[in-house]
């Protein structure tokens, strides 16, 4: 069973992308969890609605429309940051430095509460504010807490099958396997194969076949060395595929890549030979690399022009980003995931910075700066671009008047410094703004700037019915737009009690709903409860554990405040090991746990190399003298101490300094921070912005307002954004050839016409029955894509098990059975008579009746054996079958090693002794050709080469029979 659900980016003009699969036996998966420009938190209700049931997430690319909302989900949504969540390692590190910059540049990213939260949580909301939203904020996460986040992803690397682990609250996966390919779009960005049982399910949204400067083509056709003919095995033939359609109905440049740069850098040089200056928006760390990287490289090949007549060599370049230090530096680290010839480009900066360093070991003293400007650099070790993190200096650069290039974030033009620049440019004539994508719609009617630019230029430009339409100028004069100005200001009046009611609501059901498992409020003492409560049961006259979910809305706020000050009759049990010089406790008269000495198991953290390696662990005595005399000498504050109170915005700290996390997460960041070596904390805050003078501390609101921008400058688009066209769809369906085809990720017109096209395309010359199914569903709307098999799941009784004989293939388990099916007992199994000792076991293990631990009633059928009254009639009369998949090359190397030759002559022929040539058709027929001569082997006493190749290909395969 496979269902597919579009929550976000389904016919919709918005770019945000959220997907739910949901798989036999409970399995719900979501895939990415993307926010657009709007930042509305009603976006989001539906992930929110589905947490508590999710297995584990994937993330697929570093952009907002693909992992916005991630750290909004961790910080406000209750569970959210316990669910297992996977990624590539560039994801993982560009996508934190990405919302780092999204929350640093506009406060809109931290959401508005809504009107229905605070009608629902404030009892006082109507006769206050008279109906009207006061516009207050969430609270944002803070640059540490987004590192620490994206500290609990998994990274993992392309090709590399993984079996994920299950969230707490999540069904056994039952071998479910993801594998992440190259999708080319963005670093690291990715086409994600799940595999469960029949199902096998392509998730490719945003993905690019061509390949750039900086990023390799998808890995459809296998990338270099394969030949490029046919589709990975993988992902070949899936039971269902997800593909995007966003982009499939724009023009296209012919030529490509050659021509695209061509052209943008046709209009830099006429811009800034006319004295103007251009600004290119993009994000801050997907496709901004790849226009980066052109330019540096084209003003390093104008450098080296002697004539002197270019018109670049004394224009700079900025690029604008409060993150782009640290992106940059997350970039030169992951070069193996680029392009081949990068590797190569930086292999070769490696060896002549080598040489310059022996030079100068050589007495040949310090390099002049005319040398060190001649020197190879690495990639991405920018010499002609700068770097601007601080609104001071963007504002610095933009107050000047000569010509310059701009690379800002975001595309857009919503927030970041794009925002600011075309502000600053918009007014002079001589001013270029290039358009790399086309951007999406906020929400409802709502154009955004960049929309709104987009579709000027496409008016224009569609009217000026030009050759070569996608590279044209046009001229906006006379056209104004309204663009939105946000200011953030203190709470005031009235807004202060009901953002104080709000939060009251939100922590009486993170704690009563949720229980103790929320991620806001847990803590050590919490996780402690829960290992315990865990690991055993208590009978039905047992009520302590449950006093939590009973205290009413002070109680419980009371309770969460002062989580760490319980009292003794509160912890029971736990006093034993929870107070220090306690060593009596009366069970007299008390029942199931509380007559039980506590125990807490600490569990080892290993992976299948052996245990986590923790660097504190084998730290020298002097540097864990030093590091214990700063904490001394710094002291620790008193509201940090347990049992003191801090107000409602304030974020507990510890000794160290760090932000107080719950003890699994703060266990899971440093065993993933040690394990794969990221450096969220340092990076963070290094690449942290500078003070906002305008930064309001404490509760805070925005003020909308708007102005009127008069367009003077011209605009052109120069599709940069790095996804697959709809030729490219044609081409590849016939080769991938999926059995269900879903469209997702593209607005209503282009999703239905390439619908038509992919009908025409899978379903030439084949009949009705044999049909492809396309779905274009919209958000929401779920699609059943299940495999088109009569398979079910069933138990095997123990009498079966006992007769199975398994024979191996490949790693997998084969056996034929024959046996009788049997539904389930809706009733337990019948209890035994047994000694006192196991009655008072039954008795301890049994739930209070109306418990949420209760068990459900296992209805899965039983596959039982053929009673011996029956077995005759019934028994199974089929021959004996040969399971598996042989490999032409495995049998060359197999009769090599038994003394024999083995050559391919041909296509798909192997020849053995030059008598025996084995052919395998494309169905997966193995065909064995021996003639005379390879009946009888004229160098060997032994029989024929002929049958020593068939016992060889028998050997290879499992024989499975059904007499069991």
């Amino acid at each position: 069973m496979f269902n597919f659900t579009p929550l976000l980016g389904a016919q919709s003009a918005s770019t945000a992308s959220q997907s739910l699969l949901e798989f036999d036996g409970g399995i719900k998966v979501l895939i990415d969890v993307g926010w657009d420009e709007s930042f509305d938190v009603e976006k989001l209700k539906e992930i929110e609605k589905h947490v508590p049931t999710l297995s584990f997430i994937l993330l697929t690319h570093a952009t907002t429309a693909h992992l916005g909302a991630f750290a909004h989900c961790c910080k406000h949504f209750p569970l959210f940051t316990r669910i297992p969540v996977y990624a590539t390692i560039p994801v993982v590190s560009l996508g934190r430095t990405l919302l780092q910059d999204l929350y640093a540049s506009t406060p809109l990213a931290s959401s508005i509460i809504s009107t229905d939260a605070l009608t629902e949580s404030a009892y006082s909301y109507q006769s206050f504010m008279n109906g009207n939203n006061p516009n207050i904020l969430l609270q944002a996460p803070i640059p540490d807490e987004i590192a620490s986040y994206f500290s609990l992803i998994n990274p993992l690397k392309y090709s590399q099958p993984h079996q994920p682990l299950p969230s707490p609250f999540s069904p056994p996966l039952s071998g479910l396997t993801i594998t992440a390919y190259s999708a080319g779009h963005t670093l690291g960005g990715t086409i994600w194969h799940i595999q469960h049982g029949m199902e096998s399910v392509v998730y490719a949204v945003d993905w690019n076949q061509a390949r750039e400067h900086v990023l390799s083509g998808a890995a459809w056709l296998g990338g270099p060395g394969t030949g490029g003919s046919e589709v990975l095995e993988q992902l070949r033939r899936p039971t269902a595929m997800i593909c995007s359609s966003k982009r499939s109905g724009l023009v296209t440049i012919a030529g490509q890549r050659n021509k695209r740069d061509e052209a943008l850098l046709f209009m830099i040089r006429e811009t800034v030979g006319k004295g103007g200056s251009v600004l290119i928006p993009s994000d801050s760390s997907a496709r901004i690399l790849e226009l980066a990287y052109l330019l540096e490289e084209t003003w390093q090949k104008e450098e080296i022009d002697t004539d002197g007549s270019s018109s670049l060599k004394n224009t700079r370049i900025y690029l604008a980003s409060r993150t782009g230090g640290a992106t940059m530096r997350y970039v030169r680290s992951m070069l193996e995931w680029m392009e081949e010839g990068i590797v190569k480009e930086f292999e070769t900066a490696s060896g002549a910075q080598e040489a310059q360093e022996q030079k100068r070991t050589r007495g040949h003293g310090a390099s002049s700066k005319a040398e060190d400007d001649q020197a190879v650099r690495a990639p991405f070790d920018f010499k002609h671009i700068t770097l601007l993190e601080r609104k001071s200096k963007v504002s610095r650069m933009l107050a000047g008047t000569e010509p310059r290039v701009i690379l800002a974030s975001d595309t857009s033009l919503e927030w970041g410094f794009s925002k600011d620049a075309i502000k600053s440019l918009a007014s002079d004539e001589r001013n270029l703004i290039v358009l790399t994508e086309r951007v999406g719609e906020k929400a409802g009617q709502e154009k955004g700037l960049g929309r709104y630019l987009w579709e000027l230029w496409n008016e224009q430009s569609a009217s000026a019915r030009q050759e070569s339409p996608s590279t044209a100028v046009v001229d906006p004069t006379g056209n104004q737009v309204v663009i939105q100005s946000v200011q953030v200001a203190p709470l005031e009046g009235n807004e202060l009690p009901i953002y104080q009611q709000f939060l009251a609501r939100q922590r009486q059901l993170q704690t009563t709903l949720q229980g103790d498992s929320s991620t806001a409020l847990e803590s050590s003492a919490d996780v402690i409860d829960d290992r315990s409560e865990s690991t055993s049961t208590t009978s039905e006259d047992s009520d302590i554990e449950h006093q939590g979910k009973a205290l009413n809305t002070a109680t419980t706020l009371q309770h969460a405040r002062n989580r760490l000050g319980l009292s003794d009759a509160e912890l029971g049990i736990n006093v034993l090991i929870r107070r220090k010089n306690v060593y009596d406790y009366e069970v007299q008269g008390k029942k199931g746990r509380e007559k039980i000495f506590p125990y807490v198991s600490k569990r080892r953290r290993a992976d299948e190399f052996g245990d986590l390696i923790r660097p504190e662990e084998y730290i020298r005595a002097d540097e864990e003298d030093h590091n214990t005399a700063a904490v001394l000498r710094d002291g620790s504050k008193k509201e940090n101490a347990v049992g003191q109170k801090r107000k409602w915005d304030e974020v507990a700290v510890n000794a160290d300094g760090a932000r107080r996390m719950p003890n699994s997460a703060a266990k899971r960041r440093r065993d993933g921070d040690t394990q794969h070596g990221t450096a969220g904390d340092a990076d963070s805050s290094e690449s942290e912005p500078e003070d906002d003078p305008d930064k309001v501390d404490g509760p805070s609101k925005v003020i909308l307002a708007t102005e009127t921008l008069e367009l003077r400058c011209r605009i052109s688009f120069v599709d940069f954004s790095g996804l697959h066209d709809r030729r490219t769809i044609q081409m590849l369906l016939p080769l991938i050839k999926p059995r269900k085809l879903i469209l997702v990720a593209g607005e209503e017109s282009e999703t239905l016409d390439l619908a038509e096209e992919c009908r025409k395309v899978l379903n030439a010359g084949a009949s009705e029955s044999t049909a492809v199914d396309v779905y274009t569903p919209t958000i929401g709307t779920v699609i059943d894509a299940s495999v088109d098999t009569n398979a079910w799941t069933v138990k095997l009784s123990r009498n079966m098990v006992r007769k199975l004989h398994w024979q191996q293939v490949r790693g997998l388990g084969v056996v034929a059975i024959t046996g009788r099916l049997e539904a389930a007992a809706l009733d337990g199994p019948p209890k035994q008579e047994e000694d006192g000792a196991a009655k008072k076991k039954v008795k301890l293990e049994t739930p209070a009746p109306g418990s949420e631990k209760e068990e459900r009633l296992d209805t899965t059928p039983i596959l039982d054996v053929v009673p011996q009254n029956t077995s005759t009639a019934h028994r199974s009369v089929a021959q004996p079958f040969h399971v598996g998949d042989m490999r032409l090359a495995d049998l060359r190397k197999a009769m090599q090693a038994a003394g024999m030759t083995a050559e391919f002559r041909g296509e798909g022929t192997l020849v053995i002794n030059g008598t025996v040539a084995v052919r395998k058709t494309r169905t997966g027929k193995i065909e064995v050709d021996g003639g005379a001569y390879g009946l009888a082997d004229p160098r060997s006493t032994d029989n024929g080469t002929f049958f020593k190749v068939r016992r060889k290909i028998y050997e290879s395969l499992a024989v499975v029979a059904g007499n069991a």
